[in-house]
């Protein structure tokens, strides 16, 4: 499996990607990687709900000139890959509608994030497609960012925006 690393302004995430089990989803991912279109992009969301439990969200955000076309949902249930510690799953409002916006289970999301009827509203859950593999420290370090708690974008993630997000400075393929 291909691995990528994510080097941030807090350090380096590594993580290893599901190409076989979740294929559209993570040659998304690694379209982003390979054209550089993570290059500068912020963690602009934070939701920590206790000590190294919650999720971070990354990607271009409000930069429209770097989102790719929308891709075809790939439910957990159908890949088998589940929102443990760690895993990374793209960020979509309805079905279908998955672009660029990456988020990071710190702790066990299963509950919240895999397909189950009712989670979200359409039970269809979030897309998994890697997780981190070397890191885990650096994905804490971001969960632990101080938040903005007026600071908003859109009238969305109010007190869930950090007040000096970290950057990812580059995202680049790596040999095993």
């Amino acid at each position: 499996m291909p691995r990528v690393a994510i080097v941030t302004t807090a350090g380096t995430l590594t993580v290893e990607v599901e190409v076989k089990r979740a294929p559209i989803t993570a040659a998304n991912f690694l379209r982003y990687v390979d054209q550089k279109r993570l290059d500068g992009v912020s963690f602009y969301r934070i939701v920590k709900v206790g000590p190294e439990f919650g999720f971070v969200q990354f990607g271009p955000h409000t930069d429209a000139k770097k989102y790719l076309p929308p891709i075809k949902h790939e439910p957990t249930t159908l890949t088998g890959l589940s929102h443990t510690d760690g895993t990374l799953s793209v960020a979509r409002l309805g079905l279908g509608t998955a672009r660029g916006e990456f988020t990071i289970s710190v702790g066990d999301q299963r509950r919240a994030l895999d397909a189950a009827p009712g989670v979200p509203a359409d039970g269809q859950g979030y897309a998994a497609f890697a997780r981190v593999v070397d890191g885990r420290d650096v994905l804490v370090k971001i969960l632990d960012t101080p938040v903005d708690p007026t600071k908003a974008s859109n009238g969305a993630f109010k007190g869930e925006m950090p007040a000096a997000p970290v950057k990812v400075i580059t995202a680049r393929r790596v040999l095993k």
